[in-house]
């Protein structure tokens, strides 16, 4: 965990290899770690998506996983599963992304295996990426990312690589912040 001015920053930094919407250009970078299974995480996602539509280009939103499985038994299987359907390309990492928190109380594998077929992506599969493969390899690397980086719950964000502690849901300061740090007019 390193520190930029006393605030905790983000280890790694984001790369071409992270799930991200938006341009890699936009003014700020907004990233979540995030847990498919957390209830505070099912809060945030609809914030996020308000954050987003607020700033529009202006913003890249990142999204890493940081299941955390002892609280949440189906969160493991949840990211395993959203990185094996993304396999089959970056849009639908975030259909499966976006199922994951819409059906928030449904995430044990029958409902992820029907999640992922709608995706275009078979039972077989996701129960292969349970057992290894480069979708769990991922799901630790973000992991591991996070404990770097500090990350000790979820949701954790990051804007432009430092922790922002301050209390996410008080939307209009959050959009405030990140409007600030994309150079956009508050």
């Amino acid at each position: 965990m390193s520190t930029r001015d006393g605030a905790t920053t983000l280890t790694p930094p984001v790369s071409e290899s992270d799930h991200a919407q938006g341009p890699a250009s936009a003014g700020v970078t907004l990233v979540e770690y995030g847990d498919y299974e957390c209830p505070y995480c099912g809060i945030a996602y609809p914030i996020v998506k308000q954050l987003q539509s607020a700033i529009g280009s202006n913003m890249r939103f990142v999204f890493r996983n940081f299941p955390l499985k002892e609280a949440h038994p189906h969160a493991l299987h949840a990211a395993i599963a959203a990185e094996a359907v993304g396999l089959h390309g970056e849009p639908a990492f975030w259909k499966m992304h976006d199922a994951l928190y819409e059906h928030q109380r449904a995430l044990d594998d029958p409902h992820l295996f029907q999640y992922a077929k709608k995706l275009g992506a078979t039972s077989e599969e996701i129960a292969a990426a349970f057992e290894g493969g480069p979708a769990m390899d991922r799901v630790r690397t973000d992991f591991r990312g996070g404990i770097k980086s500090g990350v000790n719950g979820t949701p954790t964000f990051y804007v432009n690589g430092v922790r922002y502690d301050e209390d996410w849901t008080k939307i209009a300061a959050f959009l405030s912040v990140l409007r600030a740090a994309a150079g956009v007019a508050v």
